[in-house]
């Protein structure tokens, strides 16, 4: 008996809807490389909805973001998820909550 919803098409729904914390990092242009993305999260110096983050976890619209550079704070909503934007829009992506 066939289900109506095969569970490959619900996973690649929710995967559609969806983006890794480092590649997100990347697009937006909050940090310039993916790598360095990528070692910042997994440095600890990332959360997620206030959890610590790896550069693996998957980033809905609604997320908010929290980086800590050095003694600094960044914290961001995520809006949008684009694979590819432009220099113009990639800080449509977020917004920006705090900067300390």
């Amino acid at each position: 008996m066939r289900t109506p919803f095969p569970i490959a098409r619900f996973t690649a729904l929710w995967y559609n809807n969806r983006m890794r914390l480092d590649k997100f990092l990347k697009v937006s242009r909050i940090i310039k490389r993916r790598t360095v993305a990528a070692q910042a999260c997994d440095d600890g110096r990332a959360e997620v909805n206030g959890r610590p983050a790896k550069p693996s976890v998957r980033l809905k619209t609604g997320d908010e973001v929290t980086l800590r550079f050095g003694d600094k704070l960044f914290s961001f909503r995520v809006l949008s998820l684009n694979e590819n934007a432009r220099k113009e829009e990639a800080s449509s992506m977020y917004e920006v909550l705090d900067e300390n």
